[in-house]
């Protein structure tokens, strides 16, 4: 008809959103894992749910406009318990109001979409493992270390579930059993003993018994320390190392998989960690052939949760799922 203004062509595109403590990003995610759009916004344990949802909806379809996309799915990765098959939050410390809300029954009202949600470790493993460092390998464990210690394991390119299809705690398997009480109950929990914070209160242990008013230090802090030839910061980057091999050994030593992807802002430290780390494994490998279990860092950058985000829809909804 005259006068009327041809409908822009927008490309079939995968939406990702990310839902973390303090932070909810949202994007476009091409069918090679490339963000080609993205906003963000804060959150915490003050955020209602329905303010963030319509923040959600707005940063989706803001990052669509932005890379000319027509949503025709979303994939969504969230921290806390989350249960993949009704969309349904559990009892999420860090987001309270957000207990029992289902943000995929929510989001495919508004969009008329399917929507798919996982674990955000669920999520990191699939998007390493077809677009990451994991990429090619049948057998791939997926570790994440920082303000705690999370875990994913995918077998011949599915991910793994136990029963009830329930998420497996890779961090709470006990490492020393006189070791720091865990949130779990148990004590000596790998996270209990390897994530960031840990590392963190051995140093000020140790500091506070010369100095009670030393100004506390980041984990971070304290390898740019060891960097520098610090002592006690040398001892603190070997006890973390010591005990993330002793984690990665037993991990080796049950499933013996192809390879282990290591992210988390622990990681950007590895330069440091890994020749302990491998020689802590070396040595509790014996039986089983742990030279060829691969150590990789992740390789998909900052946006890596956005990316597994969307990685989380092609697993569930995708061509060969």
């Amino acid at each position: 008809m005259i006068g009327t203004r041809a409908r822009p062509i927008r490309t079939p595109m995968i939406a990702a959103v990310d839902i973390g403590g303090t932070k909810i990003a949202a994007g476009i995610v091409d069918d090679k894992g490339v963000v080609l759009s993205r906003m963000e916004a804060p959150t915490g344990p003050d955020s209602d749910y329905p303010s963030a949802l319509d923040s959600i909806t707005a940063m989706l379809r803001r990052t669509a406009q932005q890379a000319a996309a027509e949503i025709t799915g979303i994939g969504i990765g969230s921290t806390g318990p989350v249960d993949p098959f009704t969309g349904e939050f559990g009892e999420v410390d860090f987001l309270p109001a957000w207990r029992h809300k289902n943000p995929v029954r929510d989001l495919s009202q508004t969009f008329k979409v399917k929507v798919a949600l996982e674990n955000d470790a669920d999520a990191g493993a699939l998007a390493e493992a077809a677009w990451g460092a994991g990429k090619g390998k049948s057998h791939l464990i997926y570790i994440t270390v920082g303000t705690g210690i999370g875990g994913a394991i995918v077998l011949d390119g599915k991910l793994y579930r136990g029963v009830e299809g329930a998420h497996p705690e890779i961090g709470h398997q006990v490492i020393d059993s006189t070791g720091p009480l865990c949130s779990c109950g148990f004590r000596g929990c790998w996270e209990a003993l390897a994530a960031g914070p840990a590392v963190a209160a051995w140093f000020m242990d140790q500091v506070s018994v010369h100095d009670r008013n030393h100004p506390r230090l980041t984990t971070k802090e304290i390898c740019q320390l060891a960097q520098e030839g610090d002592p006690l910061a040398l001892r603190a980057v070997d006890r973390e190392a010591t005990f993330l091999g002793l984690g990665l050994a037993n991990l080796i030593n049950l499933f013996t998989p192809d390879a282990i992807v290591l992210a988390g802002s622990v990681m950007k430290s590895a330069a440091l960690l890994m020749p302990q780390v491998r020689a802590t494994i070396a040595r509790g490998c014996r039986f089983v052939p742990c030279e060829k279990t691969e150590l990789a860092l992740a390789s998909l950058g900052d946006d890596a949760n956005l990316i597994g985000a969307a990685r989380v829809w092609h697993h569930r909804f995708g061509p060969g799922a």
